[in-house]
């Protein structure tokens, strides 16, 4: 007896070397397949995503040592926060050596906080690159030029070939921040800029940046365009038709903007949206995890926009969007959201944040474990790593949205 339950442990522990053994190669197989997908199913490219919304889309993510999404912006090693720092200190640095005031770097940091989140970013919206999104075809300089902080800096500050800079820009000195910005940038979305005093002031600070240092207004001569000569109110924005693809779809989508329905138990709100929430979650779920790109920093509207099929969500900031939503679909302070709702957080920043409920506790969000990309979490992990407070909750309608 005793022998033939030493054979069956023997035969046993086989069995389970065999199965641990299937096991890791069902594995290893599983991880090759998915990495396969992520290769050839539908995603949006850093490129693209530029164009898939109006607004920056969150406050500041935790600061995380990632390298991995450290490189994907271009800016190097270490956290977003502390590439963040660097590069406000290389841009006051060349606003130093050109005499400028303290009012230059604060409109410089506004604008490269709003074009690429104060990142160097190596990609952009069709050729831009850089802290300020400069675009070599339109004579800025090289990529590997506009990619030099100092260089792009001193580009915004004095202009470059035939582009106006800031010293450009008639009576700079006394017109409000955000207006300069949009002078020398020329963005789809003027009013963005703004949004950012607050928390540039607050990184200026941090940095040791002295925004109240005064300065000379045309700042020392150069090769931009003639200093003060040029004056905003006719100038050419040079945009041109989006190049935007067309939104990708999953198995089974709508092609229509019917959008099905949602219910919240109680009340039924007809959607328009291109996607149903069934296919929404989806999507959602498509593009996270390990098939997430790492396009999303700072972008949860954006995300959110496209998780139901539109290009743009027509909003600037991710808190104003529950601002817009009809106020008797408004749920304040609720916490039994049905899957597919839109849940809100103010972060304590000018933009706050917006997410997808997916359902079970778990929410599609980006930057909360890691910086540009999505994820599925907690929903109280919101609270709980950024310290922010829930607001509520919506149905998936865009009011805005194209």
């Amino acid at each position: 007896m005793q022998q033939d339950l030493g054979q069956i442990a023997v035969t046993v522990a086989a069995k389970k070397t065999l199965t641990w053994k299937i096991g890791i190669a069902a594995g290893v197989f599983f991880l090759a397949a998915l990495m396969l997908m992520g290769a050839l199913l539908p995603a949006p490219s850093a490129a693209a995503s530029s164009c898939e919304d109006t607004g920056v889309g969150t406050g500041p993510a935790t600061p995380v040592n990632d390298n991995t999404a450290s490189g994907a912006s271009g800016s190097g090693t270490g956290s977003v926060h502390e590439n963040q720092i660097a590069n406000a200190q290389a841009i006051d640095n060349v606003a130093i050596r050109l005499h400028l005031p303290g009012k230059a770097t604060l409109i410089a940091l506004m604008t490269a906080m709003q074009e690429s989140s104060l990142l160097n970013q190596d990609t952009g919206d069709r050729d831009s690159v850089g802290l300020f999104q400069q675009r070599p075809s339109m004579g800025w300089g090289s990529k590997a030029n506009i990619m030099k902080p100092a260089y792009a800096a001193e580009s915004f500050f004095k202009g470059r070939g035939t582009n106006r800079g800031l010293v450009d820009i008639k009576n700079w000195m006394t017109r409000p921040p955000g207006d300069v910005a949009q002078a020398v940038q020329h963005s789809k979305y003027p009013s963005l800029y703004a949004g950012h005093e607050s928390e540039v002031r607050a990184l200026a600070k941090e940095a040791g940046i002295d925004l109240a240092r005064a300065g000379s207004a045309t700042g020392t001569t150069g090769s931009g365009a003639t200093a003060g000569s040029g004056d905003d109110s006719t100038a050419a924005s040079g945009d041109v038709p989006s190049q935007c693809p067309t939104n990708d779809t999953v198995p089974g989508s709508s092609t229509g903007a019917s959008g099905g329905s949602f219910t919240d138990g109680k009340n039924t709100v007809p959607l328009h949206n291109p996607r149903t929430v069934e296919e929404a979650i989806r999507w959602a779920r498509l593009h996270s995890g390990v098939l997430s790109t790492p396009a999303w920093y700072r972008r949860c509207l954006a995300f959110v926009a496209n998780v139901y099929g539109w290009s743009f969500s027509g909003v600037d900031y991710a808190i104003d969007h529950y601002k817009v939503v009809p106020a008797n679909m408004r749920h304040p302070g609720d916490r039994h959201p049905p899957p597919g709702a839109l849940l809100y957080w103010d972060t304590g920043h000018r933009a706050g944040h917006i997410a997808v409920y997916l359902g079970n506790g778990e929410i599609a969000s980006n930057d909360i474990l890691r910086p540009g990309y999505i994820d599925v979490v907690k929903a109280d992990e919101i609270e709980d790593r950024w310290g922010a407070k829930y607001v509520g909750w919506t149905p998936p309608v865009f009011p805005r949205a194209g």
